[in-house]
Parts: structure tokens; C-alpha cells; sequence
């Protein structure tokens, strides 16, 4: 599905033309030389671009709707995928894909939020707001591998958790804060990736880990950029505003040292121009953070888990 940022659009129009000039090129009429100046001048743009990006750009960014989710990071990076269902309460939930699968060919749990492409695809993932049998689905899944001591890796890609009265009624809250608790005593590696938006509550549910990566054009905040201007200054429409006050970026929570420990590199251009690259890069940051937490028993990890939460509050006596 073609569908490209306001920011994107003098990019997208060269391209399209580098495009219809190798279609055009015959034996007898060729354009080589036409489409390598284009192609240079493209990735120049292209540099220019993303380089200088605001952070509500950023955030528009992580919202891209060819931007690769959680079942096709699956599809790149694990094999063997077996996805669960049901929380054993009350029905599945599609917003939070949960399953079992291999890494390097070493068995291991895998959580993220899936959002859709097209509209019939995104109504029924519910834009990726897991209702409260979601999360009870992701800790049913996190609990039967402490069971078998396998890594957990979780995938954050929400707005936040669905605020309808509905999951109010079936417990929202006490689901994401028995998420909190539990996630924080697992005594296996936990290895949290925010890969597109890491909304509230919605994505700290299945984001308590040993270790937290985000991509580089991810972002990460209390509330979306639209809710925080409609509280601060009662217009929604002031989201640009907002998300520069919010610093939501991975270059922002980067600079606090110790809310995360990585920022993972993306093609130039985005990931959702490459699916394979991006995942090939989430790959290695995965395999180097697992390596590392390997070598800890259980309680270290537990222990290494609480130290990174207090780690990430002052107090003044």
C-alpha cells in the first residue's frame, strides 16, 4: 500500500521518476546516465531529509503505516512461530500478538502489539489498544516461559492501552499493574523493543525488562503528543507542540542514560522502506543484549531488573 508523510513527498516524486525512466529504457533509448544523477541527488535528499527531522515528524514517523510490526519482525528475525490465544478469562485479543518461537535456534517467547494496514485489518487489531484479556494473554505467555526458562522478547508498538467501558468493567487497570508486578519478578532475560509508538500504560504493560531498546525513530511518552495538547491547552490539533515539550524521541530519552540501554539504528530513509534491514539491525541488537544476560541466574536478573527501575528516579533526603 503506497502511502508516504507530507515531509516524504519530494522524495517519493524522484523516485517515481527514476522509475519511469528505467521503464522507459530500451537497448536503443537508455537512461543510465539520467537515472544515476537522480539516484545521487535522491539520497542526498534523502540525507537532508531525515537528518533534520522535528519531533512531531518523528512521531508521524513511528505511526507509518508500512512501518514494520510485531508479526513481521516474527516473520525476519525468529522461526517456528506458534502463536497462543485466549487469556483463559474471557477472549483473545488481536491487539497483542503473544507466541512461542525460535531465536538462533533456541526456543523463546515472543509479545508485541499489532496494528493494521488497511481499515478491516486495523478495527480488527483495535489500532493495537489491547483490551484487559490481552495483557492477561501476554502474562499467561510470560508465565509458561519462566516455566521452561526461555527468553521473552516483547515488541512495543501502541498508542495506549483501549480506554473503553468495556475493559474498564473486565479490569484495565488492575491488568496492567499485575503486568508491572509480574514482568518485574520474572527470573527469565526479558528484552524489551519499542518499535514504532510507546504509548502509557498501554506499552509499560509489556515493557518492564532488563533490557529496553528503542528504534531510532520510535517514540516514547507518558501520553500521545494530541492527548497531552487536549489536557494542556484543550486542542488536539496542538500536537506538534506538544511532542516538543514531551522530548519523546529516541534521541531524547537517550540522553536521560537510563531509561534505555540502546537506540537501534534504521535504514536511511526509515524502516518502512525496508522491512528486511531494519529487522537484520533489531537482530543483532537482540543477540548482543540475550548474550549478555545469559550469563545471570535468575535472582541476578531479578535483582538487575529492580536497580534498573530505581535507577531511573532521584531523591533528594
Amino acid at each position: 500500500m503506497q502511502f508516504y508523510l507530507d515531509f516524504e513527498k519530494p522524495l517519493v516524486e524522484l523516485e517515481q521518476k527514476i522509475t519511469e525512466l528505467r521503464e522507459y529504457s530500451t537497448d536503443r533509448v537508455n537512461f543510465g546516465g539520467e537515472i544515476r544523477k537522480l539516484e545521487k541527488k535522491a539520497e542526498k535528499l534523502r540525507k537532508e531529509i531525515f537528518s533534520n527531522l522535528s519531533r512531531w515528524q518523528l512521531t508521524q514517523l513511528a505511526r507509518h503505516v508500512n512501518r514494520p510490526f510485531t508479526l513481521d519482525f516474527v516473520s525476519h528475525i525468529f522461526t517456528d512461530w506458534f502463536e497462543v490465544h485466549g487469556d483463559r478469562l474471557y477472549r483473545d485479543d488481536p491487539a497483542l500478538v503473544c507466541g512461542f518461537a525460535r531465536f538462533d535456534g533456541e526456543p523463546c517467547a515472543v509479545i508485541g502489539h499489532q496494528k493494521g494496514r488497511d481499515t478491516k485489518e486495523k478495527v480488527r487489531r483495535n489500532f493495537a489498544m489491547p483490551n484487559p484479556e490481552g495483557y492477561r494473554k501476554a502474562l499467561r505467555v510470560m508465565k509458561m516461559a519462566e516455566q521452561f526458562g526461555l527468553p521473552v522478547f516483547t515488541f512495543v508498538d501502541t498508542p495506549g492501552a483501549f480506554p473503553g467501558i468495556g475493559a474498564e468493567e473486565r479490569g484495565q487497570a488492575e491488568a496492567i499493574a499485575r503486568n508491572l508486578r509480574e514482568m518485574a519478578s520474572l527470573k527469565v532475560p526479558v528484552i524489551v523493543t519499542v518499535t514504532g509508538e510507546g504509548g502509557s500504560g498501554g506499552a509499560l504493560a509489556i515493557a518492564v525488562g532488563n533490557r529496553v531498546l528503542m528504534m531510532e525513530y520510535s517514540v516514547y511518552s507518558v501520553i500521545s503528543p494530541e492527548g497531552c495538547a487536549a489536557i494542556l491547552w484543550k486542542d488536539g490539533s496542538k500536537g506538534d507542540v506538544a511532542a516538543e515539550a514531551l522530548k519523546l524521541t529516541a534521541r531524547d530519552i537517550d540522553k536521560l542514560g537510563c531509561i534505555i540501554d540502546d537506540v537501534i539504528p534504521e535504514p536511511l530513509g526509515g524502516a518502512h522502506g525496508d522491512h528486511a534491514a531494519a529487522a537484520a539491525q533489531v537482530k543483532i541488537f537482540l543477540q548482543k543484549h540475550l548474550e549478555e544476560l545469559r550469563s545471570l541466574s535468575g535472582d541476578e536478573l531479578v535483582e538487575q531488573r529492580y536497580a534498573k527501575l530505581r535507577g531511573m528516579s532521584f531523591f533528594d533526603e
